[in-house]
């Protein structure tokens, strides 16, 4: 299972840190992905980690103001939202899986349930 919490209200510019726990698996040999989808429109890719190497991935959307990381010992992937803008506003998913790492979210086993980010201009 896979539980996204920390989604709120904020202003542009501001920050939030979302976390994605993992249970009944040990997060540290599965690879973590971030996608969002915003009101009205698909699903898209935000950020990745390996489990092996901790290397990152980004859509270019993001890249310089998202940062995903993960804390195995908590069993815990993570992505700091910062200088967010409205265009950010979005139900946030997160995903595992054991062998890819990608923004392809059709290769990605294992979701959790969603948590939204609004960001208010």
């Amino acid at each position: 299972q896979l539980q996204a919490y920390g989604g709120g209200l904020v202003q542009a510019g501001g920050s939030l840190r979302l976390s994605c726990e993992v249970s009944g698996r040990t997060l540290s040999r599965y690879n973590g992905g971030w996608f969002r989808q915003a009101p009205g429109k698909g699903r898209t890719f935000v950020a990745a980690i390996s489990w092996n190497d901790g290397t990152t991935r980004y859509a270019s959307s993001v890249n310089g103001r998202f940062t995903v990381s993960r804390d195995n010992s908590k069993n815990t992937v993570y992505l700091q939202l910062n200088n967010l803008k409205p265009g950010d506003t979005a139900v946030y998913y997160c995903a595992a899986d054991p062998l890819y790492v990608g923004g392809d979210g059709e290769k990605y086993h294992y979701w959790g349930q969603g948590t939204l980010v609004t960001v208010s201009s």
